[in-house]
């Protein structure tokens, strides 16, 4: 009875120590894989694009019924800087300059050129950038626009040109696709409602109207985040 005790006590110990190394294996880390670097991003990005500017061809001259405008289609250089709050929420700054000329359709069609003047619109978007598409980043966004007209000169029947200074909203669409963590191609479309009203001198006075330019602004360029 004492052998078999013996034996019994001594069988239990190995069966204990053989769990306990076995269960010490499956809970034993295995040799770790080196996950792929995450890259920390600053809250900083920057684009520069070519920036078509595509001005609706409507407007007219309050004294002058049947009266319309036109203005020019230009391409310009568009840079923009972009802070992000958040992956997907950003706020982003248009800056760029062109020039429009200003036309006689309808009734003063025959005046043809009426004028030339640049154009400086900076405008403040707030981006919601959507995140679940991998390197293809596509972003909606809305703001405010006030666009700044400068260097107007008066051509044809006019004597003076004054196009005032005016606010408006915006509206914008567009992606980026990532080629690395910080380079990438984008293209951007957005909507501007602007409508300045303007002034000029002829022969027989003043007279004022509205320029109705709510331009389509086009873009394609290259993003840098930072």
């Amino acid at each position: 009875m004492k052998h078999f005790t013996r034996r019994l006590l001594a069988v239990t110990a190995m069966t204990f120590v053989t769990a306990s190394a076995y269960a010490a294996d499956l809970v034993a880390p295995s040799p770790s894989v080196e996950a792929a670097p995450v890259v920390a991003h600053s809250p900083w990005q920057l684009r520069l694009r070519a920036l078509g500017v595509l001005p609706d061809n409507k407007g007219f001259v309050d004294q002058i019924p049947g009266s319309d405008l036109s203005f020019s289609k230009t391409i310009t250089p568009e840079l923009d800087i972009t802070y992000y709050f958040t992956d997907n929420l950003a706020a982003e700054l248009i800056l760029g300059t062109t020039y429009s000329n200003v036309n006689g359709e309808g009734t003063i069609a025959g005046l043809g050129k009426l004028g030339k003047t640049w154009i400086l619109p900076p405008t403040l978007t707030l981006q919601y950038h959507f995140t679940d598409f991998g390197a293809f980043k596509p972003y909606i966004g809305a703001g405010v626009n006030y666009t700044i007209f400068y260097n107007q000169d008066a051509a044809g029947a006019i004597d003076r040109l004054k196009v005032k200074n005016s606010w408006g909203a915006a509206l914008q669409v567009g992606f980026d696709c990532m080629l690395d963590d910080h380079w990438g191609v984008n293209f951007d479309v957005k909507k501007l409602f602007l409508e300045p009203k303007f002034e000029a001198d002829v022969a027989g006075g003043t007279v004022t109207g509205k320029a109705k330019l709510n331009p389509w602004l086009i873009g394609a360029g290259v993003t840098y985040r930072f």
